[in-house]
């Protein structure tokens, strides 16, 4: 069974089983899109230049780190989560701990895995409202995400979410600490600039 969006609907009026939006998903590869706890699709708008570099740049980084580490897995932005609070997202980049990531079922693991990631990264686009990124940060908190890095070109900084405490926000240049999620991980971030 194919599903088809048409491309002029209110998304609030649209509700489909986990099933359905898998085969939406899975038969629309061209469409990037998230669902919300409450079960609205969100369609995310494709990013520029820039920040699919700053993206991989900052996703490369974190995949070198695991690579010689070999303490989990790391996804792309391509990877839907199902999150425990019922919505299903796509960090930036994210990272699983191995323990984790292997007591899914290997069907859990080719489908939209239905864990938190330990940790993510999210890049604000040019196109991508803050508060809407922070919701989504918090969002991820409420989920299980143990850290997350948040970083915002715009303004020339990076928040920085744990579980349990306030948002720290951090001007750049900035070094980062993976801390105890992820032992050894730093991050050296220069000022963005517009190339």
């Amino acid at each position: 069974m194919e599903l088809t969006l048409p491309l002029l609907v209110d998304m609030q009026d649209v509700h489909l089983t986990d099933e359905q939006f898998y085969q939406l998903c899975i038969h629309n590869p061209e469409l990037d899109i998230e669902r919300n706890a409450k079960g609205v699709l969100i369609v995310m708008s494709p990013v520029g230049g820039d920040s699919g570099n700053r993206e991989m740049d900052l996703g490369g980084e974190l995949y070198v780190w695991n690579k010689q580490t070999q303490l989990g897995k790391v996804f792309s932005s391509s990877t839907l989560f199902k999150l425990p609070g019922g919505s299903d997202r796509s960090p930036d980049a994210a990272w699983v701990e191995l323990s984790r990531w292997q007591a899914l079922t290997p069907e859990q693991r080719k489908r939209f895995p239905p864990i938190a990631p330990d940790f993510v990264i999210e890049l604000r686009s040019r196109t991508d409202d803050l508060a809407t990124l922070q919701a989504k940060m918090q969002e991820y908190l409420d989920s299980g995400v143990r850290l997350g890095w948040l970083f915002n070109p715009q303004d020339q900084q990076v928040e920085v979410y744990r579980q349990g405490q306030d948002k720290e926000v951090k001007s750049l240049p900035v070094q980062l600490s993976g801390e105890a999620v992820l032992p050894g991980f730093i991050l050296q971030v220069d000022p963005f600039t517009d190339e």
